[in-house]
């Protein structure tokens, strides 16, 4: 088996020069963007806000068509498959949305037995048991009867979790999974992302801008700017870049590629005077 060959197989889903926006009078978002998604790995898509992120999800699971490009998941292009194929599709991907997105009105026993009940004709008992398993498996077994609102924040991520991996998907994708969390739940949701990945020997796609917590879990790291890959490798190669986007992003530098004065007019202009200096707005 050649080289070309066994990557292909080594790769689950990917992004081949795609080109997006969400019209053609609206800015465009990605511009060119190539991206791999390797079998068994937990790759994390990190970047600014608004920098596409979460457009890379959105096209993967085919909310958005790419203008251009492809977007492929394992062996089928997104891009192109009907209703029915999608359907297909989506059920071998599992989603943690922001902030959990649970359904408020559903125990979390039902929560995570939706997708079940959705999608396969197993028997109650069967299911009682797959969601107790599901459950089990982040901490939160004896929570099963409990509401939503009466859960913290960590622990609806924890919920949400268990409902993403509960038809055992080959792709479980996550949109900025640390967001709101204090220390103590941050620090156990990014273990239960690398468990669960490695337990159902599953592929994960987290988008995040949490440096440290992203860099302990994932085997590789993608930054998007301005439409494009920044900067990519495993984290601990981009630990020891000297890229000023990269350093700007993992220091939490406030000023640098990424510019703290939003682009204009220089201020000497806005203030009508010649002593300013144009560069950072400080007085000679």
């Amino acid at each position: 088996m050649d080289s070309g060959t066994q990557s292909k197989l080594d790769e689950i889903a990917s992004l081949k020069e795609v080109t997006f926006s969400y019209s053609p009078d609206q800015r465009t978002i990605l511009n060119g963007l190539n991206m791999s998604f390797k079998r068994g790995q937990v790759t994390a898509v990190m970047g600014g806000s608004g920098c596409g992120k979460t457009t890379v999800l959105r096209l993967l699971g085919g909310q958005v068509v790419a203008n251009t490009g492809k977007v492929l998941f394992d062996g089928d292009d997104i891009g192109s498959l009907t209703h029915q194929g999608l359907v297909r599709v989506r059920r071998k991907m599992g989603m943690l949305f922001q902030f959990g997105a649970l359904f408020t009105d559903l125990s979390v026993f039902e929560n995570v037995a939706f997708p079940l009940r959705e999608h396969t004709r197993l028997d109650e008992a069967m299911i009682q048991d797959l969601v107790m398993m599901k459950l089990n498996a982040v901490g939160l077994r004896n929570a099963r009867d409990l509401m939503p609102s009466e859960i913290s924040g960590g622990m609806s991520r924890r919920v949400a979790l268990a409902r993403a991996i509960a038809l055992d998907p080959p792709l479980i994708m996550f949109d900025e999974p640390f967001a709101g969390l204090d220390p103590i739940a941050l620090g156990v949701t990014a273990h239960l992302i690398r468990d669960m990945n490695d337990a159902l020997g599953a592929t994960s796609i987290v988008v995040t801008h949490d440096v440290p917590e992203t860099f302990e879990i994932a085997d590789y790291v993608y930054f998007i700017a301005g439409g494009k890959i920044a900067a990519q490798g495993t984290p601990q190669e981009l630990m020891r870049s000297n890229d000023l986007f990269v350093r700007q992003f993992i220091d939490a530098q406030p000023d640098g590629p990424v510019p703290f004065h939003y682009p204009g007019l220089a201020i000497d202009q806005d203030f009508g005077v010649t002593n300013i200096s144009q560069s950072d707005g400080s007085i000679r």
